[in-house]
């Protein structure tokens, strides 16, 4: 099996399971990805999604022996790990142990959110394989961190250490060995005592904000507010907080 797909209370995880190639992305990987996280978004009773991989590291990138018999792991309309050009309404977050290299880190990327063990290692090393990181590391790298920093990585190759990685901003929760997955599991739960609508629109927003036009804000995030306001879980999170008790979301 490559990809273990497990329920751990809210969330989905998805345990890319290839150890002995470091993890590495075929396209059976991808058509597995694409599946699991198709479940993430149907079921209302799955909230947050995590990525991770087995046996001590989270992803080594494409797997490149595929590659050179001529098979690519990119899916039409979803890319690499079937998830790098088109993700999940619902939040995804990487757990990450040791390496993240290549379409691996292009894979921590994508997820909105990087749990990582002081033993995980990004990196995009394509420039010193003859390839590009095409499957969005130059495009988000220069997104979550200082762009002349994300450039200098990108084009010496070069490999970034867990620590250097948070200093940087793009690890939000950085724990020990062994530990990433637990603590992703814990911030998914985090997440979930939250209405699903808002969680979802809060991401939505975010997502697209930097691509709206300054004068266009308030008018492009209005209709995706006003649908929250509306909702029964507005109501009830004002009911609740009056009675001094947790809430019950519906997600309507």
């Amino acid at each position: 099996m490559s990809v273990v797909v497990k329920r751990r209370g809210p969330a989905l995880v998805m345990m890319i399971d290839r150890p002995a190639q470091r993890n590495a992305v075929n396209r059976t990987v991808s058509m597995a990805m694409a599946a699991a996280l198709d479940e993430l978004d149907a079921d209302p009773a799955l909230r947050v999604g995590i990525v991770t991989g087995a046996g001590g590291n989270f992803c080594s990138g494409m797997d490149l022996k595929a590659f050179v018999d001529g098979e690519r792991p990119e899916l039409e309309g979803r890319g690499f790990a079937g998830v790098t050009e088109r993700g999940p309404a619902k939040p995804l977050i990487a757990a990450v142990e040791g390496y993240a290299l290549a379409g691996g880190c292009e894979l921590a990327l994508a997820c909105d959110l990087i749990v990582a063990s002081e033993t995980a290692v990004f990196g995009l090393p394509e420039a010193a394989r003859g390839l590009v990181a095409g499957s969005g590391g130059l495009v988000r790298l220069r997104e979550r961190i200082p762009p002349a920093i994300a450039l200098e990585y990108a084009l010496t190759a070069k490999r970034m250490d867990a620590a250097t990685a948070q200093r940087w901003g793009l690890v939000n929760r950085l724990v020990p060995a062994g530990q990433a997955l637990d603590a992703a599991l814990t911030l998914a739960e985090e997440i979930s005592a939250n209405a699903p609508l808002s969680v979802a629109a809060s991401k939505a927003i975010m997502a697209a904000a930097p691509d709206w036009p300054v004068a266009e804000r308030w008018e492009r995030q209005r209709p995706m507010v006003e649908a929250v306001l509306a909702s029964d879980d507005a109501q009830e999170g004002a009911r609740a907080f009056a009675e001094k008790r947790a809430p019950i979301w519906s997600g309507r």
